[in-house]
């Protein structure tokens, strides 16, 4: 069931969110960029974040923080910003166990995907996101999603994508266009895109107050965020900070 946050048009999932839009939250860090370009093009931005039994609630507990601090970035963004939406999709935790959803080992076994893989979780997304929208008159759906550098995740890919959004189509017999802003990007560009939507309060404020851990790791405060610094979701995000630094000042 979805119910709205305390707060009210496009969905964007990030983030935890076009007439109107919707965001939509996969990887917290690129949910909160997809939202942010979703606020420079958009007139009325709604977003939604997915309750799905997730190992660690780090991600849903930073969210309204960050929404909140988002939109006093700028003032259009202010008024752009619309309702908050929380879906519980708790029946996923049950069906779909991984590294994420339980306490197991996060590894790559050879000529498999990762165990922190949760097959049919972005599908599950997708749709949930697509019924929000329905409901609110929304034509668009913005992700976060990337198959640049990332874990292999396959419904991340564009192919899945656009497959989610023929289905989706057809399925409601709507016209939804599904926006992935940050597919062909690596680590790095998506810093620098930070950089570009809200300048460096908009990339401070994603370095300090978002989330990518798979171990739930917010202990230290590294040049980069908070993290472990061994998982794949910190390796990726450490590394994309460093190369986007080194850059900048070269």
């Amino acid at each position: 069931m979805c119910q709205p946050a305390p707060s009210s048009r496009m969905i964007a999932w990030a983030p935890g969110v076009m007439r109107s839009a919707i965001s939509s939250r996969w990887r917290f860090m690129l949910a909160v960029l997809a939202h942010g370009w979703a606020l420079e093009r958009f007139e009325h931005v709604e977003t939604v974040g997915f309750e799905y039994g997730q190992r660690h609630a780090v991600e849903m507990a930073c969210r309204l923080r960050v929404l909140e601090r988002m939109a006093g970035l700028r003032s259009d963004w202010t008024r752009r910003l619309g309702v908050d939406h929380v879906c519980d999709l708790a029946a996923l935790h049950a069906v779909s166990p991984s590294a994420l959803t339980r306490d197991t080992e996060i590894e790559t076994p050879a000529g498999e995907l990762p165990t922190t893989f949760v097959p049919g979780r972005n599908l599950v997304f997708l749709t949930f996101a697509a019924i929000l929208a329905y409901q609110r008159g929304l034509g668009r759906l913005i992700g976060g999603m990337c198959e640049t550098d990332y874990s292999g995740y396959p419904d991340c890919r564009d192919d899945t994508v656009k497959a989610m959004q023929l289905a989706l189509n057809l399925g409601m017999d709507r016209r939804f266009a599904i926006e992935t802003p940050l597919m062909w990007l690596d680590k790095a560009a998506s810093w620098r895109l930070a950089e570009t939507l809200g300048g460096s309060a908009l990339v401070e404020l994603i370095r300090v107050e978002t989330h990518s851990c798979y171990q739930g790791d917010r202990s230290e405060l590294h040049d980069w965020g908070y993290g472990c610094g061994a998982c794949p979701a910190c390796t990726l995000r450490m590394s994309g900070w460093h190369t986007y630094r080194r850059t900048s000042i070269s």
